[in-house]
């Protein structure tokens, strides 16, 4: 259709909540989107010029506009879940996480059984969890079955096949482990009420069993069946131990949902943390992949509704880092501290470690897709016009005011390159003098590049405040390079970054990759001009030492410096080893100057 025909569509749309959905010519789905009016959001696509190239590139792209309205926004967010698992929108964010989680099923059956499980079978049995692996429902069942001896076999334990006494007691009842119901053995009233106590530990409520063994234990040691009660102990000393590892918050905060969420350029990263009585019963991070510049509220609704289905679970209320929208029937907490305020910050750092291994793997798996990751991220929290593929840092190294020279690191796509370092020898200033320096070699550095039709970078850092900035924009503006490269400033003492004509400075989170990779590039620029520094004070304090020998001329200098680069290394040397360099006569004298000299100071 053509543009008109869109602009009609718009007209048409109702005020009210839904789910609109994107066609281009060729009826193929473009993007699912969920909204409060939907008049008001796709007009929006359609009145400015996005930020974002790819959501520009899919307005370009649409041609027909599709509606479904709802009655509530929480209908409307469940309806877009279900549209984009559906269609799966190219436009649309992906939700990564296909694998089947671990169960525990208490089985609907006389006497039930309780087992692991990948398979959730429809026939009214009960499933606890998903459990984020294995090694959990292992630990949880191995101490189920310390506590509460059930049965492992699968036989039918209908009344009627008991009183046949079709079935025998097997190895598991003779060494404790099962009360041998498959004979009557055990009531199975008896049998129910310790399935109950397991459904309470698995929902994280211990008040019940440990409850129910103390009175066990009361009970027996008057009795005087110190055995039994010593039984009872060890189990109340296992439960108390598995409550202490498992309770993380005040045990009054029950029947609660924790949601957190870190993100970058390219995903975002959303942990979920069940509570009940103060315990982690379950926990799930879910990785999304971003498409169009989504907010981390759009994301955040987006990824609650999954779990939500995902789970099957009922929501009462949910702990949040900021206020999202998720119908009337849910309680929104935005914690600011005390007990929930630590649980959201739990939930945050799981998905902050999941997102670190995520990134690790990345990095290995595909470097290229790394880079442009950080390569983005360093845009955005820099606020360049383009990626910082190319950055170039200047240092200026003058200790006690001697030898003045600085330094130029290149860092390509995030790594050094140390073929394009180049250290500096200031020529026009006298004495130590940083921001002259300063001026000096920025203006060579990029009068050359200019000159040999060179790339210039996208960005120049200033290890330095706002007055070698300064001196670093004047050869700018001299070459007239201002604006066609951007120029930021480091400040030493506390990270501060300086831009041009911003009297304020931007400050980074200090575990941003960003300020890392800033941090990198002035260390080595230090760590480069410190270097040369140094060996152009060796080859001084040398040219000093050797001008003081008589009969020592220019063309002996320079082969003794460029032999033994030091003074230490020549009046270390052998006569033999300087003969070698300038001749047996010129060697005894060299030595002869310093043994002199040695006799003089002694």
């Amino acid at each position: 259709m053509s543009e008109p025909s869109v602009q009609l569509q718009i007209q048409t749309l109702p005020d009210n909540p839904g789910v609109y959905q994107y066609y281009d010519k060729e009826g193929k789905i473009l993007y699912v989107g969920k909204a409060k009016n939907l008049k008001k959001r796709v007009s929006s696509y359609f009145n400015k010029v996005h930020d974002n190239a790819r959501t520009n590139v899919l307005v370009r792209k649409i041609a027909t506009i599709k509606h479904i309205v709802v009655e509530t926004e929480n209908d409307a967010l469940l309806l877009e879940n279900n549209l984009i698992k559906k269609h799966q929108p190219r436009y649309n964010v992906m939700l990564r996480d296909d694998k089947s989680y671990p169960w525990i099923c208490i089985k609907k059956e006389p006497f039930p059984r309780i087992f692991p499980t990948r398979r959730m079978i429809k026939d009214g049995s009960e499933y606890y969890g998903p459990y984020t692996n294995f090694k959990i429902v292992h630990t949880l069942l191995d101490m189920i079955k310390e506590l509460y001896p059930l049965r492992t076999c699968n036989y039918d334990l209908s009344e009627k096949n008991i009183d046949s006494h079709k079935f025998k007691v097997c190895l598991e009842y003779h060494i404790g482990n099962c009360k041998g119901p498959c004979e009557g053995n055990e009531t199975r009233e008896h049998y129910e009420k310790q399935v109950e106590a397991i459904r309470q530990l698995l929902k994280g409520n211990f008040k019940h069993s440990l409850r129910e063994f103390k009175t066990q234990m009361q009970q027996y040691a008057q009795d005087l069946e110190f055995e039994l009660a010593q039984r009872m102990k060890v189990k109340i000393e296992a439960l108390e131990k598995y409550q202490a590892y498992s309770t993380v918050a005040n045990p009054k905060i029950t029947n609660v949902d924790v949601f957190s969420i870190v993100s970058d350029e390219s995903a975002a990263y959303i942990n979920y943390l069940q509570i009940m009585h103060g315990a982690i019963i379950r926990s799930h991070t879910l990785e999304i992949k971003k498409k169009l510049a989504e907010t981390d509220a759009e994301l955040l609704e987006l990824a609650i509704v999954e779990i939500q289905e995902r789970f099957s679970l009922q929501f009462r209320e949910v702990i949040v880092p900021f206020s999202i929208d998720l119908g009337e029937r849910i309680r929104v907490t935005v914690p600011q501290l005390g007990d929930k305020k630590q649980l959201l910050e739990l939930s945050e750092r799981n998905a902050k470690y999941y997102r670190i291994e995520q990134l690790k793997q990345l990095q290995i798996v595909d470097p290229d897709r790394h880079t442009n990751r950080i390569m983005a991220q360093m845009q955005k929290d820099l606020r360049l016009p383009v990626e910082p593929r190319h950055i170039e840092c200047f240092d200026n190294s003058n200790i006690q005011g001697t030898n003045p020279v600085s330094a130029c690191v290149v860092f390509k796509d995030g790594k050094p390159s140390k073929k394009d370092y180049r250290h500096f020898n200031v020529k026009t200033v006298e004495g130590p003098n940083d921001f002259a320096s300063m001026e000096e070699v920025v203006y060579r550095r990029y009068k050359r590049l200019l000159e040999e039709n060179e790339p210039l970078p996208n960005l120049v850092i200033i290890d330095g405040g706002k007055g070698q900035l300064g001196a670093a924009l004047k050869s700018f503006d001299a070459l007239g390079i201002r604006g066609q490269v951007a120029i930021i400033g480091i400040a030493k003492r506390l990270e501060e970054l300086f831009y041009p004509n911003d009297p304020i400075p931007l400050y980074l989170d200090k575990k941003s990759e960003t300020l890392k990779i800033i941090q990198h590039l002035r260390n080595e620029a230090h760590r480069f001009g410190i270097t040369f520094h140094r060996d152009k004070r060796s080859k001084t304090a040398l040219v000093s030492a050797i001008e003081e020998i008589p009969g020592i001329g220019e063309k002996t200098m320079t082969s003794l410096i460029k032999k033994f680069k030091s003074v230490k290394r020549l009046k270390e040397a052998s006569e033999a080893d300087i003969a070698e360099v300038v001749g047996a006569s010129k060697a005894k004298k060299i030595i002869n100057h310093y043994q002199t000299n040695e006799q003089k100071s002694t």
